[in-house]
Order: structure tokens, then sequence, then C-alpha cells
């Protein structure tokens, strides 16, 4: 039976409402901080449509107030579930812009898993936003989507990770990160970069002068799926690099 369930966030950015704008709804905008490929229809009717690894789902948009209000919610399946997105910006005196965002709508079944999970994965992808107007404003980024259903156990790919990017101990934000390409991406050869998220051990985030990398567990309730969600800064070819990063993904995990 389905349950209605309503989530509320709130993040403050230094970046004008216009920037913050320019960054939810806009195709580019989108790509540069959340998942997949990302269509922005403009005005109240209009079609935002998130494609990734080869699906894509289309919602209508119900509100639109360039700088201060965008809505937008899906259709409604026999079943009865949905859901439904509304940011709010609010400009702070002295720069700055308060962003809310309400999700909402009715979950399937297995609603407590899905709720726990929309939970922590908009804290995760609103921090990738700050992130974003933060290193890399005015910036568009090459979104990359790797993906391994089944990989293994979230502590597992935890610790394949960290040895990888040459982490070790508890990881903590700032730490000193390497990414070792070698044709995993265009430019290859080693990258130098930061930590700048942790929630041990589903989620990880390293920040390079050129990029955004997201390593990413589904946990074991949702299928111990393994997830890369990174965004490139640079001059990139999307299905060259996410062949690329499967290859790794699946050496890395195997």
């Amino acid at each position: 039976m389905g349950r209605a369930f309503e989530l509320r966030k709130e993040v403050e950015l230094e970046a004008s409402p216009e920037q913050v704008w320019e960054a939810i709804a806009t195709g580019p905008g989108v790509d540069s901080w959340f998942m997949g490929r990302n269509v922005v229809e403009p005005g109240e009717g209009g079609i935002v449509r998130l494609t990734l690894g080869g699906q894509s789902q289309e919602n209508t948009v119900t509100a639109w107030e360039p700088g201060k209000r965008l809505a937008h919610r899906g259709a409604e399946p026999d079943d009865g579930s949905f859901m439904a997105i509304e940011y709010l910006l609010e400009g702070r005196d002295g720069g700055g812009t308060v962003l809310r965002m309400v999700q909402s709508g009715v979950l399937g079944d297995d609603w407590e898993t899905e709720y726990e999970a929309m939970k922590t994965g908009w804290d995760m992808y609103l921090h990738k936003l700050v992130q974003y107007l933060t290193y890399f404003p005015g910036r568009s980024a090459t979104p990359v989507f790797a993906i391994r259903q089944q990989g293994t156990d979230p502590e597992r790919a935890w610790e394949a990770f960290t040895r990888e990017l040459g982490l070790s101990g508890t990881v903590a934000e700032g730490d000193k990160a390497r990414i070792t390409l070698d044709g995993s991406d265009p430019v290859g050869g080693e990258v130098e970069g930061v930590v700048d998220y942790v929630d041990h051990p589903i989620f990880l985030g390293v920040r390079t002068p050129d990029a955004l990398y997201r390593f990413i567990h589904s946990g074991p309730a949702r299928g111990n799926v393994v997830v890369l969600g990174h965004h490139l800064f640079f001059d990139a070819d999307q299905h060259k690099a996410e062949a690329s990063w499967q290859s790794w993904l699946d050496a890395v995990l195997t």
C-alpha cells in the first residue's frame, strides 16, 4: 500500500539567486551537480526530463518564477505513486541565497527504504550543488554515470574505493586523494584532489581542479548497487568517459 510523504531540506549558498536559478532550472546547470542528463523546458507546463542509464523520466513544470520558485511533478500511474519537487529561493541580505527544497508524493510498499535513500541522497546532492557553485561557478559539466548491479557490500566497496583513491584509516573531508585515470578519463594520468564529502560507507566525494567525483553505494536493502556519478568540467566525450569509468568500476570491484 502506498504512503504519502514530504521531505524538506534547506541549504545556504554563497551565490546569487540568479546563479542558483541557473543551476536548478536549466539542463546544463542541473547536469553539473545532479544525476544524469537533464533537459528543462522553461515556463509553466514545460517538461523537466532526466535521462539516466538509458531510461528517461519526465515531470511537468507546475510553477515557474525565475529566481524565486520552481516546481515540477511526475505523472501518477495506476498504483497512485508519484513524485513532486519544489525549490524556493530567497536572497540573503549582504549576498547569497537560501535554497529550500520540498519533495513530496506517494511512495510504494517499500516506502521506508525509499524515504531513507532520498533523505540521505538529497544531503549529498545539495552538498554537491554547494561545491559546484563555490568552485565551478559559470561552468557546465559533462555528467558521467556508471553502475554495477549487486556490486558488493558497503564496507567492501568503501575499502576498494579508498584504496584506489590513496586513502587510508578514517576518511575525513579535506584529506588528500588521488585519482589515477590511466585512460579512465580523457585527460589521463594522475590527478590530485581533496575529499569533499564523507558519509561512510555509502557516499564518498572527491573534488579536483576540474571535476567532482562521487562514489555511491545503495545499501543492502536496495540491492548493493554501486554507482559512479561524476561531473567533468572540461571538454569530454560522455560516451567514452562512461565506458572507461564502467571498466574501472568493474575492475575495482572484481
